[in-house]
C-alpha cells in the first residue's frame, strides 16, 4: 500500500495499493491489464482524512477508476455472463449505451465476446473470413511478427475520422475474471480459441486512447483487465513484446497492510483471559503471525477467534488453529513436559554412550516444549518446533534418537515420519517431496512429505543422510527452517510450525580426495570428545559452504548440530548384552523356546561381535546375525525342535560353513 498523500489537484487523493495506482496511472499508454496473483483477497483503501476501509477487488477499482471518469465496469465471467458495476441505474444506462440492450445477464460465446470488446475499445469489429475461421486467427508466421506486432500507418485524419465512428459511447472498462478458465486445454488453444486471442492481442495493438471533454479532457482507454491465478495462465504470446498490455501482479499483502488490518480487526477478538499490559502490542502480534497469509484471512482469524471465545491473548493459537486446523495443540499437554522428563531416563537406557548428544537434543526438546524456539527473534515466526542436525559416525544411535524422540513427545512412535535422502540424489526427486507442478505425471497424487505434515501436524520428521540429497531438493528446506512453511504442485501451503525436524548426516568422518578419490577418515575412535564436534563441525561447515555454495542453509541449523561419539569398549558391551536379550526374547516369542547361554559361549560371542566397534550398534547386530542367529536357526530347523523345549548354546566354533554353534536341546 502506498504513503503517498501528496495534494494533487488541490486535493488529497485516496490510498490504494500500488497496483490498483499503477494501473489508474498509466491507461494513458496501454490498453489492456493481466491482473494476477492473490486477486481473491481483501484491500485496504483510505479515504482522504479516513480510516482504512476493507474492500474487494472489483469495489476497489471502482474507486479508483470513477475520480478518472469512468461511468461503469463491465464484467464477465462464464458462470454469471455480462454483469454491470456498481449495480446503480446510471452505470446500467452507461453499459446499454456502450454494449446495446439486453446484453446484461447473458453469457456469449467467444465470438460474441470479441464483439463486445471491440466496442468498449472503439475499434470495428472484423468478422472471421468465411469459410475458415482459422485462417483469419492464423498466429503470425516465425520471422514476421512486424506486421503482425504494429497496426498499419494511418494519417492524422483518417484516424480522427476512425476514432468519431467507432468511439465508445461513455468511458468504461472490461474486467474478465477467472480468464485462465476461457480455453479448455491450458497451452492447447482450439482454433475458436486462437482466433479470440488473436484478436485481443490486436484490439491491444490498434486501440488508441479517447477523450470524452468536458472536466475530464485527458485522452485514456477504455481498458480491459484480465483476471487470472498466474502470470502464464494466458497464452504467452499475448502479452510477450506487446507493449500495450500490461502485466501487473497483485502480491501478498506487507507487514504495514497486515498491521493496518490487524488494527481494524483487534477489536473483533474476545478480551484477553488475563487483565494486564502485555509485552507485545497484540495488533503487532497479530500481523506478525500472519506473515505469508492474505487480508482475507486475517479477517476468518478473527471471527474465529470470536466465534471459539479465543482473547487477545489467544492470538497464537486462533492463528494455528486457522491455519493447520487442528484445535488441540498438543505442545500445550502437560504430558509433554512429563513425557520430557520421563523420557530424560528411557533414552538413556536405549542410547548407549551417547551422554553429550542426549543431553543436547532434550535441551532442544524442552525449549520447543516450552515454545522458546526462536525467541531471540524481535518477532515470532512461524518456524518448526525443533530442528536438530544429528551427525556422527554410523551405526551409534543418531536414527533411533530420532524414533525416541517421536515416542518421548508425543508418546507414539508413529508421529514419526522418515525420509531416506539417498532416494532423492536426482534433481527431479524434489518433486516427490512437494508434489509434481501442474501438467506433470503424478501432480493429482501430492507431495510424500507436504501430504503427510497436512495429515499429521504434529509429528517428527526425519531427513536420513541428507548430504546425499540434490543440492535443488535441499533449497526446499531453506523455507521450511525459516518461514516454517511450503507450498506444495497444487498451490496448497504446509505449514511445519507444529513439526520437529531431524536431520541425520554422516559428514566429518570420511572425506574423499577431490583430486585422487582417495577417501581417508579424519577423525578416529578414542579421539577426545572435544576435538571430535569441532572436527566433524568444521566438515560440515565446509561441505554445506564450499562444495554446495548454500550457507544459508548451514546458518538455518543454528547451534543445533548434535554430534555422537564413537562407541567405546564398555558400551560395546553394554549394547551387545541388550542385543543378546533381544534375540532370546524374540526366540521365546516366536517359537516358544527357552534360550541360554553358557558364560563360555557368551564370552565367544562377546569376542566375535565387539572386537571391532567402528560400525556402532548397527556392526554389532550385524555380527551377532552372523555368529548367533543364523547358526541357531539352522540348528532349530535341522533338528526340528518343538515349542516347550530348552536351548543351551555352549560354545561358537568355525566350520565349512561359516559360524556354527554348540547346543544342547532337551526338556525345559
Amino acid at each position: 500500500m502506498t504513503r503517498d498523500t501528496a495534494p494533487r489537484s488541490g486535493r488529497f487523493l485516496p490510498e490504494f495499493p500500488a497496483f490498483v495506482n499503477e494501473v489508474a496511472g498509466t491507461l494513458a499508454v496501454h490498453a489492456q491489464y493481466v491482473l494476477h496473483g492473490n486477486l481473491r483477497d481483501q484491500f485496504l483503501v483510505t479515504p482522504p482524512g479516513g480510516h482504512p476501509e476493507i474492500v474487494t477487488l472489483l469495489p476497489l477499482l471502482w474507486r479508483a477508476l470513477r475520480p478518472l471518469g469512468f461511468e461503469a465496469l463491465i464484467t464477465y465471467d462464464q458462470v454469471a455472463g455480462v454483469g454491470v458495476f456498481p449495480d446503480e441505474p446510471a452505470a446500467h444506462q452507461a453499459v446499454e449505451r456502450v454494449l446495446g440492450g439486453g446484453v446484461v445477464g447473458r453469457r456469449p460465446s467467444l465470438e460474441r465476446l470479441r464483439t463486445h470488446l471491440a466496442k468498449v475499445v472503439g475499434v470495428p469489429e472484423q468478422p472471421p473470413a468465411e469459410g475458415d475461421g482459422s485462417r483469419a486467427h492464423r498466429p503470425p508466421a516465425e520471422g514476421d511478427s512486424s506486421r503482425a506486432h504494429r497496426p498499419p500507418a494511418e494519417s492524422e485524419g483518417s484516424r480522427a475520422h476512425r476514432s468519431a465512428a467507432t468511439k465508445p459511447a461513455a468511458r468504461v472498462a472490461v474486467v474478465v475474471d477467472h480468464a485462465s478458465r476461457l480455453t479448455r486445454v491450458p497451452g492447447q488453444l482450439d482454433p475458436n480459441e486462437l482466433g479470440f486471442f488473436l484478436y485481443c492481442q490486436k484490439l491491444a495493438l490498434t486501440a488508441q486512447p479517447l477523450s470524452f471533454g468536458g472536466d475530464r479532457p485527458a485522452e485514456l482507454h477504455n481498458p480491459v483487465l484480465w483476471l487470472v491465478e498466474g502470470e502464464r495462465d494466458l497464452p504467452a504470446w499475448l502479452t510477450a513484446g506487446v507493449e500495450p498490455v500490461r502485466t501487473v501482479a497483485v502480491g501478498l499483502p506487507t507487514l504495514d497492510n497486515r498491521l493496518d488490518m490487524a488494527r481494524l480487526l483487534v477489536p473483533v477478538f474476545p478480551p484477553a483471559a488475563v487483565d494486564g499490559p502485555t509485552r507485545v502490542d497484540p495488533a503487532e502480534e497479530f500481523a506478525n503471525r500472519t506473515d505469508g497469509l492474505t487480508l482475507e484471512s486475517m479477517l476468518r482469524i478473527a471471527r474465529l477467534a470470536r466465534d471459539r471465545g479465543l482473547g487477545l491473548d489467544r492470538i497464537a493459537d486462533a492463528t494455528r488453529v486457522y491455519k493447520l486446523g487442528v484445535d488441540d495443540n498438543l505442545w500445550r499437554r502437560g504430558s509433554v513436559r512429563a513425557q520430557i522428563t520421563k523420557g530424560e531416563a528411557v533414552i538413556a537406557t536405549r542410547i548407549k554412550g551417547q551422554e553429550r548428544a542426549v543431553a543436547k537434543t532434550l535441551d532442544i526438546l524442552k525449549r520447543a516444549a516450552l515454545g522458546l524456539s526462536g525467541a531471540q527473534a524481535s518477532t515470532p515466526g512461524s518456524r518448526p518446533r525443533g530442528v536438530l542436525f544429528f551427525a556422527g559416525p554410523t551405526g551409534v544411535g543418531k536414527t533411533e534418537l530420532a524414533k525416541q524422540v517421536a515416542e518421548v513427545l508425543f508418546g507414539d512412535a508413529g508421529a514419526y515420519l522418515r525420509f531416506d535422502m539417498s532416494e532423492f540424489a536426482a534433481e527431479q526427486a524434489a518433486d516427490r517431496l512437494i508434489g509434481a507442478p501442474p501438467g506433470y505425471v503424478g501432480f493429482e497424487a501430492g507431495g510424500e512429505l507436504t501430504g503427510a505434515v497436512r495429515r499429521r501436524p504434529f509429528q517428527v520428521v526425519l531427513f536420513d543422510e541428507i548430504e546425499k540429497a540434490h543440492p535443488l531438493v535441499l533449497d526446499k528446506f531453506l523455507q521450511i527452517l525459516e518461514d516454517g512453511r511450503l507450498t506444495d504442485g497444487q498451490g496448497v501451503t504446509t505449514y511445519f510450525s507444529e513439526c520437529v525436524l531431524i536431520f541425520t548426516s554422516n559428514l566429518g568422518i570420511i572425506v574423499t580426495d577431490p583430486e585422487t578419490g582417495a577417501r581417508r577418515r579424519i577423525v578416529d575412535p578414542g579421539m577426545p570428545y572435544a576435538e571430535l564436534e569441532a572436527t566433524v563441525k568444521a566438515a560440515i561447515r565446509d561441505h554445506f559452504t564450499t562444495r554446495l555454495a548454500r550457507p544459508e542453509l548451514l546458518n538455518r541449523f543454528g547451534d543445533n548440530i548434535v554430534v555422537f561419539d564413537f562407541i567405546g569398549p564398555e558400551t560395546a558391551a553394554g549394547i551387545f548384552a541388550a542385543q543378546l536379550d533381544n534375540i532370546a526374547a524374540r526366540v521365546h516369542s516366536e517359537l516358544g523356546l527357552r534360550l541360554e547361554f553358557t558364560d563360555t559361549a557368551r564370552a565367544q560371542l562377546a569376542a566375535a561381535c565387539t572386537a571391532d566397534p567402528e560400525n556402532g550398534g548397527r556392526g554389532i547386530g550385524n555380527l551377532l546375525e552372523s555368529n548367533l542367529v543364523n547358526p541357531l536357526a539352522r540348528v532349530l530347523f535341522d533338528q526340528d525342535v518343538q515349542p516347550g523345549a530348552r536351548v543351551e548354546v555352549t560354545g561358537l566354533r568355525t566350520g565349512d560353513r561359516g559360524p556354527e554353534l554348540s547346543a544342547r536341546v532337551g526338556a525345559p
